[in-house]
Order: structure tokens, then C-alpha cells, then sequence
């Protein structure tokens, strides 16, 4: 097989029209030449760090969307579903991804549960991570959350990174605003990179001290414009990621994005590339091509370096994109799941209480940090209660493990006006998060999901709206187009209810993740993410 066109050598900065021969899924020679073809021909795309779950599809259907978008590997932390089924679930990932030619990196998730203060499905300890880090399969230690675990010196932690050192495996990083002595001593212990770095200046630190920093656009934490400055002088010791991906944005792009609006920044094309296509290959050692004689042959057509509008997608020299067509087929697998919590009633929402003022949780649209605020209570026969006016909604979170009482918060800025949202795609134990304007709705809300077995769904005075996730509660057994147009559905729903968030079921999952500050709630209490601890909700 012979490509022609615009040949897009990174490596050695240059273009040149010629011919790339492919034969048994390697490139065997590149000639340069004239052609009439007009398009380019270029490494494909690599999502430098991505939990595949936030996709709500499971590889195999996220592969199918993905080569659409000229994106041809992942470094992909199967973090999610290992919170719900440990090793059964990593080894899920791992089997239905290899039934297709997209080439998933699977790293072996270093929090799980994430921290102690949250009930998660499994337990994975140090021995299994020596075990999971004897595996071929897993090429890398995935992100470590605990960084006070590497801070404070947590036995357990510092065990999980010597075996990675002992398998020679990079260790990945999540340390938003980690800064000064704590993030130099981070680094030392060996963690190499880190896509939570939420200012310019915290991403320069990470930089000058060592560390590759990945730039974030996701669909819920979007980083891009904060750091995409740096890029210029540090290319060497960047890259890009989505890190959660919802399955609408998928269908819309995916690095392809990233790297038009660095090339529309004006920031030069091979720095971009080199980002995009192939710094992740070096630092994970992964075996994708990069366009050069004898590697495979992982490389996409392009209509142009502005827009990267993909035409075609190779991986090992197969065509599996084509014009608006994937090649990847779909694959059968088997439901698994882990959910044993029984329905709710609505009396089990009730905070009883006469306090004047609580701490609640501010979410901020786009960011996965949250602010801590007092406000006002609004009180209805003994009971806090949501009060819309000032937009400060109840907040729950249901343990889907076993059976146990809710834990309830109150959080500002998702906006609703009426009825409720939920969802078990709650970062990172996947308990059931839900917010609402009343007692009754929450519970309607949290008992659909229980229904379902997961999903995420609204509520309102006359309608209800599921998303159905009955692998593990986190993923759909559907396509990207059906999920996708389910959850956009969904997601104009919560919007209808009043939600202003620009992704308001992103923002919801990440309203437990403890790892971020500053105030979160998990199925055991509120927590305070700066303090790493549990705090009151009452202020007395």
C-alpha cells in the first residue's frame, strides 16, 4: 500500500510531498517526490492521559468515535471502574480494547480506593499493584491522587511507586496546586508528570523542576487557555489530554480540537504536533509510529494543519477511518457490575437541624476545584432545605455499595429551579451523587438510578429522563451515537431545569472527588480537600 500527499516530518521539521510504502503494518520506506495529492500525512493522535469510563463507553466504542477524530492511542487510567471492581475491572478494560486495532495503554490506578474518608467497590494494595505492574499489558503507575501519601511519606503509597521504579514503568501525577518544598519532594519520589495544573504559573513551576506537564481540556476541566502559553519555550515537556471525555463532546472532536486552537494562537506547527503525536510515545514508550521507516504505521490524512479534518486513520497500516466511516466493529461483551444499595425513602433526605449558617460547597463551572462559602439556612419543619432563590441546593450522596444512610451537603451554582438530577458516575467511588430542589425529588431521582443499576437521569414535575450505565455504573452498552444523543438529551434537561453549568453532569461527578479541593462531600461526611479531613456542616 502506497500514501501520497503532504508528508508531515516531525522529528526533522520539515514537510515535503512523497510517497510512504506500507507493507505487513510497518512503513517500509518514505520517498520524497512529487504528487498531486494536496492533504497531509501525519503521526497520529495521542490522548495523553484519559479514564475511557467518563466517556460512558467502553473501548471498544470509544475506539470507533476516536479514529474519527484522527486519534489512534490513549494513556488510559482505568481508575473508574477499578473503584467499583478492582482487578476484574482493569482486566475488562484491557480484554474488550484489545478486540480492536486502537492501541490503549492501560496504566495500573495507584488510588483505589481514592482516599479512606469514601466507601469505593475494591481495594487495590500494593501487592496488587506489583502484580498488576508484572503485567505486559499495564505501562505505567496511574495518577497518584494521594499526594499527601508522598508528601507525609504513607508507607503504603511509597511501596506502590517501587514497583513501578522495580518495572521501570513512569509514574503519572495529579497534584493540583501542589507548589514549593511539598512539590519538589512530589517530584523526587519519582512522579513524572501532572494534568492538573490549573495556572500558568504552577505549570511553569512543574516544568522547572522537572516534571512534563499535559494540558487539560476535558468536558468538565478545561485548562487549555491557562497553560497553552507555556507551550512555546516547553514543547519538549508537554502534552495534550482530555482526562474525561463525555460522550456528546466525543462525537465533536477530541486532540484534533487541542491542537487548531494552538496552531490558531500562532503557535508553530511542528511544536504543536510534537505535543500532540509524539512526546507521549517517548515518555510512556509506547508502541506507536511516528512516521518514520520500520516503525508501525499509525498515521492519519488530514485536509490541513489549521483544522486537522480528518480523512483517513491507519493504525499498523490497516484502514480503519475512512471518510466519515470507522472500520472498527463492534465487539460483544458481557454487563458487569457491582450495585447493592436498596431504594431510598424520602425521609432518609432530612437534615434535622436549627442552625443559622452552613458551609457549602461553591461549584465553579469548568474547574473541578470548589470554594467553600457560608450562607443562610432555609429551614422547613425542622428540616434544611434547598431554597432556589439563593440558589443553595441539597446535596446527596448514597452509598451503592451497601446499605447506609445518605450523607447530605448543600452546594451553589448548579441553578435548578425545579425537580433533580443524579448520577452514579461519581469521581472517584462512583457512589450516587444527587441535587434537587426538595426532599421528594432527590429521592425520586436517587431511586431511578437504583432502579437502573446505575446511570444518570432528571427529574422534573412531569418527566423523568434516565441514561441507563449497566456496566459498572459508570459505562453504557450502547454506541456513542446512541448514548451520545441520550445524554445530550439529558444534559438539555438539567438545563431546562434551570442548570447554568456549561456541562452540568461533569461538574455533578467530580462533586466527590476528595483529591481536589476545597470542600466536597462523600457517602461518609463533608471533607475538607485543603485540610484532608471531615468538617461540620453546621457553622456554630
Amino acid at each position: 500500500m502506497v500514501l501520497k500527499g503532504n508528508i508531515v516530518d516531525i522529528l526533522n521539521r520539515k514537510i515535503f510531498k512523497g510517497e510512504i510504502t506500507i507493507e505487513n503494518g510497518k512503513i517500509k520506506s518514505i520517498e520524497e517526490k512529487y504528487c498531486s495529492e494536496n492533504h497531509f500525512i501525519l503521526p497520529g493522535f495521542i490522548d495523553a492521559h484519559i479514564h475511557i469510563e467518563s466517556s460512558m463507553l467502553v473501548p471498544s466504542e470509544f475506539a470507533k468515535i476516536a479514529v474519527k477524530h484522527g486519534t489512534v492511542a490513549t494513556v488510559s487510567d482505568p481508575h473508574e471502574i477499578a473503584n467499583v471492581l478492582g482487578v476484574k475491572g482493569v482486566e475488562f478494560m484491557i480484554e474488550n480494547g484489545k478486540q480492536t486495532p486502537f492501541k490503549f495503554n492501560f496504566g495500573a490506578p495507584s488510588c483505589v480506593p481514592a482516599t479512606s474518608y469514601e466507601s469505593a467497590g475494591a481495594i487495590l494494595d500494593s501487592d496488587a499493584i506489583e502484580t498488576l505492574m508484572a503485567n505486559p499489558d499495564i505501562k505505567y503507575l496511574a495518577e497518584l491522587m494521594n499526594y499527601p501519601g508522598v508528601i507525609y511519606d504513607d508507607a503504603e503509597v511509597l511501596k506502590k511507586i517501587e514497583w513501578a521504579k522495580h518495572y521501570n514503568k513512569p509514574i503519572d501525577g495529579h497534584a493540583p496546586g501542589l507548589r514549593g518544598d511539598d512539590l519538589t519532594k512530589y517530584i523526587s519520589a519519582g512522579i513524572s508528570t501532572d494534568h492538573e495544573c490549573f495556572t500558568y504559573e504552577e505549570g511553569l513551576e512543574k516544568l522547572k523542576k522537572g516534571m512534563k506537564v499535559i494540558i487539560r481540556e476535558g468536558s468538565a476541566a478545561k485548562n487549555f487557555e491557562a497553560l497553552i502559553n507555556l507551550l512555546d519555550e516547553h514543547y519538549n515537556n508537554m502534552m495534550f489530554c482530555s482526562d474525561d471525555k463525555h460522550p456528546d463532546d466525543l462525537l465533536l472532536g477530541h486532540i484534533n480540537q487541542l491542537c487548531s486552537r494552538a496552531v490558531a494562537k500562532g503557535i508553530d506547527i511542528f511544536k504543536v504536533l510534537q505535543t500532540a503525536c509524539i512526546n507521549p510515545v517517548k515518555h510512556y514508550n509506547l508502541d506507536v509510529g511516528l512516521l518514520k521507516v520500520d516503525d508501525f504505521a499509525d498515521c492519519i490524512i488530514v485536509e490541513d494543519l489549521k483544522d486537522f479534518k480528518t480523512l483517513q486513520t491507519y493504525i499498523n497500516g490497516e484502514l480503519v477511518y475512512d471518510k466519515g466511516v470507522s472500520k472498527i466493529e463492534h465487539v460483544e461483551f458481557k454487563n458487569l457490575n457491582n450495585f447493592n444499595a436498596d431504594k431510598k425513602q424520602v425521609s432518609d433526605f432530612r437534615y434535622e437541624s436549627q442552625a443559622s449558617k452552613i458551609r457549602v460547597i461553591e461549584c465553579l463551572d469548568g474547574e473541578l476545584v470548589t470554594n467553600e462559602i457560608i450562607e443562610n439556612t432555609t429551614i422547613k419543619d425542622g428540616n434544611l432545605v434547598s431554597n432556589t432563590k439563593t440558589d443553595v441546593l441539597k446535596m446527596v450522596v448514597v452509598n451503592r455499595y451497601e446499605n447506609q444512610k445518605p450523607t447530605i451537603g448543600f452546594i451553589k451554582n448548579f441553578g435548578l429551579k425545579e425537580g433533580a438530577i443524579a448520577s452514579s458516575v461519581g469521581h472517584d467511588s462512583h457512589n450516587i451523587i444527587a441535587i434537587g430542589v426538595s426532599d421528594e425529588a432527590i429521592g425520586s431521582a436517587v431511586n431511578l438510578l437504583i432502579d437502573n443499576e446505575g446511570g444518570i437521569c432528571a427529574i422534573s414535575d412531569s418527566e423523568e429522563k434516565v441514561v441507563a450505565l449497566p456496566v459498572a455504573g459508570i459505562m453504557s452498552d450502547q454506541s456513542a451515537e446512541i448514548t451520545g444523543k441520550q445524554y445530550s438529551d439529558l444534559d438539555k434537561m438539567a438545563k431546562h431545569l434551570g442548570s447554568k453549568l456549561h456541562a452540568p453532569y461533569m461538574s455533578l461527578s467530580f462533586m466527590a472527588l476528595l483529591v481536589i479541593p476545597s470542600l466536597k462531600l462523600s457517602d461518609k461526611g463533608l471533607f475538607n480537600g485543603k485540610d484532608f479531613k471531615f468538617t461540620s456542616l453546621e457553622v456554630s
